[in-house]
């Protein structure tokens, strides 16, 4: 299996999976930028998952339907293009071979998914569309903190090596409200020099990795002593807990230069 981040628009990737023959595409945002890079390859599509229903991830997905004849399989609780396999949490869907459980992960929109494959050509795999970003999260434009943060806790249960598919080149933004919270972290401090180096190179700095993620990224940590104190010295009367904390932080975020 190969896997390559299409990138799209000023900062998302389109990710494509490929045997060879057959191609998965996740989050076509666009078409011709998917149709170029298949025809060059020789390769025929066979699947498009979508993970939530923003334009940016759904506005390719019929035109690729109708030239390729692509089976489309998305969210049950979203606005979608139709047709389309509705699925939600507890669904298994197979494509190139492999089973691809549907994880429901609400907070950004109401009705996202991720999907998930515990073996992908020897290693786990995960779609999460804009809920889990490398070093963030998404923003909660449709959910509840605590949603976002149970949402977040399922994924971070994953195994550690899975390999972590986001849809927006948003890390070294990201990185940054990071080492505000937690500076002293000797692992983020050397993924951001990592990070920078990929980025002057002109590289993706993804896949990421759930043991990456839980290690760095301050949304997966707000149970962590130091990510708690930052969150309570910048909102003072936030509520007790890691949900407390959590809510802090995107509150923060949401606000950072």
């Amino acid at each position: 299996m190969t896997l390559f981040p299409l990138p799209a628009f000023s900062d998302n990737y389109i990710w494509i999976l490929h045997n060879g023959e057959r191609a998965l595409v996740v989050d076509p945002g666009e078409a011709p930028g998917v149709k170029d890079w298949l025809t060059q390859r020789g390769l025929s599509l066979d699947t498009i998952f979508i993970t939530h229903h923003h334009a940016d991830h759904t506005g390719g997905v019929t035109s690729l339907r109708e030239t390729t004849g692509a089976r489309v399989i998305g969210p049950a609780g979203e606005p979608m293009p139709e047709p389309l396999r509705r699925v939600a949490a507890g669904d298994t869907v197979h494509a190139l071979g492999m089973a691809f459980e549907v994880l429901e992960v609400p907070g950004h929109t109401s009705g996202h998914i991720a999907f998930f494959a515990a073996n992908a050509g020897g290693v786990p795999l995960l779609f999460c569309g804009d809920t889990l970003f490398s070093a963030g999260c998404g923003r909660l434009f449709e959910g509840t903190p605590a949603q976002m943060l149970d949402s977040l806790s399922r994924l971070a249960a994953l195994p550690e090596s899975t390999q972590v598919c986001c849809t927006h080149e948003y890390t070294l933004s990201n990185l940054r409200f990071a080492l505000e919270v937690e500076p002293d972290n000797s692992a983020l401090v050397a993924y951001a020099e990592k990070c920078q180096q990929q980025r002057d190179r002109n590289l993706p700095t993804l896949p990421s990795s759930i043991g990456v993620e839980k290690a760095i990224n301050p949304f997966l940590r707000s149970h962590v002593p130091t990510v708690e104190r930052s969150a309570r010295a910048h909102q003072t009367d936030s509520a007790p807990g890691p949900l407390g904390v959590f809510t802090a932080l995107r509150a923060w975020k949401n606000v950072f230069q």
